[in-house]
């Protein structure tokens, strides 16, 4: 039997027992089955093991707000302003609520609760309306916090919110600025391009726009990504809304100059995608100084 089958076998097993697992227990295997290695938590010294610390130390009542799909966009808007938010056109209580009639041709289906579930129309006339209902019915299934243990996750309302559709100056995608975040000061970023036409690229950056020579989870894109115009306005929302916390991704999108709140995200890749090459794991370890004391 391959590395890979086995390792396949191991996972399925995982989340087979997730629900009797004490977190701590869950986590360790976890982080062992998809990066080979046992996990640290003693003296925990790269990004990915200081991000499971977090699962299991860091439970801010607050964080449930913050990935809400929902309960965000008035988190955010109190902070740096509603201009940032995009527009919300219905909020469905379950799959068979959507009225496809009374949505636009163009429109974008999240899940509140989860990470992923997501369904983007172009064209309202050419969805299998049958297979929008049956994909947010199993994001409305999916447990995310039981399977990655991610905690702010735990007690979002499931729910579907219908929000409007955008996209950037390229025509055909919606270019996705994730900018990390330490105790509120903004350190490097990455730009998720390609993700709706062909393979999803990740290209990292610092703050000067410098191309960071490894990759995680996805390849480079072969093409140069051009610095935003108004880029220090980015760092500048993601640092109000990043303070006061240990580290958050702030995700922005920006449309001809026009910048708009995507998402906070606790736990990148939740913590167990390694780094091309691995000293990067430890390099951003780094800059993640994990708190002595928790509010």
């Amino acid at each position: 039997m391959s590395r890979t089958i086995y390792n396949r076998i191991q996972l399925r097993l995982l989340r087979y027992l997730a629900p009797f697992l004490g977190d701590e227990t869950y986590v360790k295997l976890y982080y062992l089955f998809h990066m080979l290695k046992p996990l640290d938590l003693e003296r925990p010294q790269t990004y990915n093991e200081k991000l499971q610390w977090l699962k299991l130390h860091d439970k801010r009542p607050e964080y449930t707000q913050m990935v809400d799909k929902i309960a965000v966009k008035e988190y955010v808007a109190n902070i740096i302003g509603n201009e940032y938010i995009i527009p919300t056109i219905a909020i469905y209580n379950k799959p068979e609520d959507i009225d496809f009639d009374q949505l636009p041709n163009q429109f974008v289906l999240k899940v509140t609760h989860d990470s992923g579930g997501i369904f983007v129309c172009k064209n309202k006339q050419t969805i299998n309306k049958k297979e929008v209902i049956k994909k947010m019915k199993w994001g409305l299934k999916r447990t995310f916090y039981k399977l990655n243990r991610e905690y702010p996750y735990k007690d979002v309302p499931r729910r579907i919110i219908a929000e409007q559709y955008m996209e950037d100056e390229s025509g055909y995608e919606l270019k996705d600025y994730k900018i990390f975040c330490f105790d509120g000061k903004p350190k490097l970023l990455f730009v998720a391009t390609d993700r709706q036409i062909h393979k999803t690229k990740f290209d990292f950056f610092d703050l000067d726009w410098n191309h960071l020579p490894f990759t995680n989870g996805h390849p480079n894109n072969p093409k140069p990504i051009l610095k935003p115009k108004n880029f220090e306005k980015m760092l500048e929302i993601a640092a109000k809304l990043s303070k006061g916390i240990p580290h958050v991704r702030v995700d922005l999108y920006n449309i001809d100059g026009k910048i708009y709140f995507g998402e906070m995200t606790f736990f990148h890749w939740s913590g167990i995608v390694p780094f091309v090459p691995e000293e990067w794991d430890y390099k951003i370890g780094d800059m993640l100084h994990l708190p002595t004391q928790l509010a």
